[in-house]
């Protein structure tokens, strides 16, 4: 990785879209101080412990949910709206042929209405969610509540929704612009830099703590094993992402004019974790929705104090049915991203077949027998990764400053943009030849 980043900075051209990937990420990192006005970020922060789905938002962000910056949202709006368009794309057959047969113009298209769906969404979503957390205040800050006074009626709260999707909007054209002219994709990219941001503010809080320099808990020991606990999930995190299970394709020689094509063999490569971390962050919002609906109306009610004694974070009816939703995500997302039956068509008009399988419905039989295998580990995987923070905490009184999904997340897109950046000098090495 290191030697990767090193050939490709004497790069020039490689050189110029690293410094502007750097540059745009440094000015997302700067917007997301500007604070949102009408807002006490104090309450926000005492508040918003309650809402489970709260700390997923605040973690893809880098901590600029809990200081109400306008970037509170980020681009979460924005992956909300992407996965909407993505599930109707299959379910309006408008859409449908939209994506399959307008070619660059139907991307286009598709991508404008996913802009608008997102600034809907995050207006949407600013609103309720300050609503919310006003409601919660009532029963927890007596001195401060959420929203200044002068703040707390609708146009106040509709400016303060319009001000974060403000924020949502110039992050999702910044992500646009680092796909364009940076290297990496840019909504990933944003998101890995508040991730970095929260793992690093995290990390250095314990140690700040284990010095005497700040205030709290954390002992010697549990920074030890927080520190061997980031490590070794780094590594496995890295070690599944990068496997793959290949599947061998013999191609039948055939002749074309006077030339003679195929023969040759080649392979379909499956990834143990095609899914990525959609299962995780499903599954989460999903989990949360209940508790964060039923806070909105108050605090101080019998469904309230019955959700947070029986399904916190730490109980183990929570995890078993949040292990058993990322499980089932799992299945669901692989189930609409992978299509065996088209993969046996096209090896099947291509001249290929599978070793030992015949072709057409065989084949696709086995590649679904493979992929569900492949999905079932995946899904296990996902949820003991999700499932260990808490676990770790329960045992050891250790506090995981972050979610497993959001090294998920770090670890997928920094393999990806290393393989970007060994794309560029793939690239510009053929360019020398021409």
């Amino acid at each position: 990785m290191w030697d990767t980043l090193r050939s490709a900075w004497r790069v020039p051209e490689v050189r110029k879209k690293l410094l502007y990937t750097f540059f745009m990420l440094l000015v997302y990192r700067l917007v997301s101080v500007v604070p949102v006005p009408g807002i006490n970020a104090s309450v926000v922060q005492e508040v918003s412990q309650q809402f489970d789905a709260l700390n997923l938002v605040n973690m893809m962000t880098g901590n600029a949910f809990s200081q109400m910056t306008i970037m509170a949202m980020g681009i979460t709006p924005y992956i909300n709206a992407s996965i909407i368009i993505q599930l109707l794309t299959f379910a309006i057959p408008a859409l449908e042929r939209l994506a399959k047969e307008g070619g660059e113009e139907g991307k286009e298209k598709i991508n404008r209405i996913t802009r608008y769906t997102t600034i809907v969404l995050a207006v949407i979503q600013s609103i309720g969610i300050v609503s919310g957390l006003q409601s919660a205040s009532m029963g927890i800050a007596q001195q401060q509540k959420v929203l200044i006074p002068e703040y707390n009626n609708f146009f106040g709260k509709l400016s303060i929704g319009v001000a974060m999707a403000g924020g949502t909007a110039l992050a999702m054209w910044i992500g646009e612009r680092v796909t364009a002219n940076g290297i990496g994709n840019g909504i990933s990219m944003l998101i890995f830099a508040g991730i970095i941001s929260n793992l690093f503010n995290g990390i250095l809080t314990a140690l700040l703590t284990v010095l005497g320099v700040s205030q709290g808990n954390t002992t010697v020991v549990q920074f030890v094993v927080l520190l061997l606990f980031t490590l070794v999930l780094v590594t496995t995190v890295t070690f599944i992402d990068l496997g793959e299970r290949r599947i061998p394709v013999q191609y039948a020689k055939r002749v074309v004019g006077r030339k003679m094509y195929g023969g040759q063999s080649s392979h379909i490569p499956l990834k143990v974790l095609s899914v990525g971390v959609l299962p995780l962050i499903f599954a989460h919002s999903f989990m949360a929705m209940p508790g964060t609906i039923i806070a909105i109306f108050g605090t101080n009610t019998p469904a309230y104090n019955w959700w947070q004694n029986n399904m916190s974070q730490t109980s183990w009816l929570y995890q078993m049915i949040t292990s058993l939703l990322i499980v089932a995500f799992t299945y669901f997302y692989s189930s609409i991203s992978f299509n065996p039956q088209e993969i046996a068509k096209n090896i099947n008009q291509q001249g290929g077949t599978i070793p030992g399988i015949r072709s057409g419905k065989n084949t696709a039989d086995f590649l679904q027998r493979i992929t569900t295998r492949l999905v079932l580990f995946a899904g296990i995987f996902l949820a003991i990764l999700a499932t260990l923070p808490t676990l770790l905490y329960v045992w050891l009184n250790v506090q995981i400053p972050f979610a497993a999904s959001s090294i998920l997340i770090a670890v997928s897109v920094s393999m990806e943009t290393v393989r970007q950046l060994e794309a560029q000098m793939v690239m510009r090495n053929y360019k020398g030849f021409l």
